[in-house]
């Protein structure tokens, strides 16, 4: 199920043409830098049943806990299918589910976590994902995410504006996106941003009122 708009259409081509080539390409710094921070991710999460959005090829299936009940999505076709068969070929648990973030099927109050790794710079609509996020975690839930965003330094950040539609265009993520901001405006609540790198790379830990 899909939020289906040009935009959305767009993205999902992007990541079905790099999808073969998706690993390699992120395989020095994955192995210099996001599988620590991944592994740091995956160390705060709470309860039992656990969504993450965005599973891509499969990359943080080595960090699943082995007590919970993982359920992961992704909108990009061919992105889905290399998770299938690397969940396949390593005897992962999880329910692999083909779902836009934008129109999760779900439903509400399900999950006590969701997590995501590098996908809020790609969401066309990521007021309307972290909603949705919002409304399928259980009051008071947990919500985990490794963002990249658009740096505060004022040189820095308007060097990344100016790549952003090149970057766009050859990887289908946008490297100038405030999610920070974005989280508080889709009505969870913020409870720790934690910078990793250069305060462009953080991660943000965020939580649904009780109650909602």
């Amino acid at each position: 199920m899909t939020h289906d708009n040009k935009a959305t259409r767009t993205t999902k081509r992007r990541y079905n043409r790099v999808a073969p080539l998706y690993d390699l390409m992120e395989s020095l710094v994955e192995s210099s830098r996001y599988s620590s921070w991944r592994e740091l991710l995956w160390s705060k999460i709470e309860g039992s049943q656990i969504l993450e959005v965005g599973v891509g090829t499969g990359k943080n299936f080595p960090f699943y806990p082995l007590d919970v009940e993982m359920t992961a999505i992704d909108f990009s076709e061919k992105m889905f299918a290399r998770a299938q068969s690397r969940a396949q070929r390593d005897n992962v648990k999880v329910d692999l589910q083909q779902v836009d973030v934008q129109n999760l099927h779900f439903e509400n109050n399900t999950f006590d976590t969701v997590v995501e790794t590098f996908v809020f710079c790609s969401v066309p609509d990521p007021i309307r994902g972290l909603q949705e996020i919002k409304r399928v975690c259980k009051p008071g839930g947990k919500v985990i995410m490794l963002e990249h965003m658009l740096s505060s330094n004022r040189i820095a950040g308007l060097l990344m504006n100016l790549a952003n539609p090149m970057v766009v265009h050859m990887m289908g993520a946008n490297i100038n996106r405030r999610t920070v901001a974005n989280v508080s405006r889709s009505g969870l609540v913020l409870e720790q941003v934690t910078d990793l790198s250069l305060g462009i790379f953080k991660l943000i830990e965020a939580r649904k009122l009780t109650g909602e």
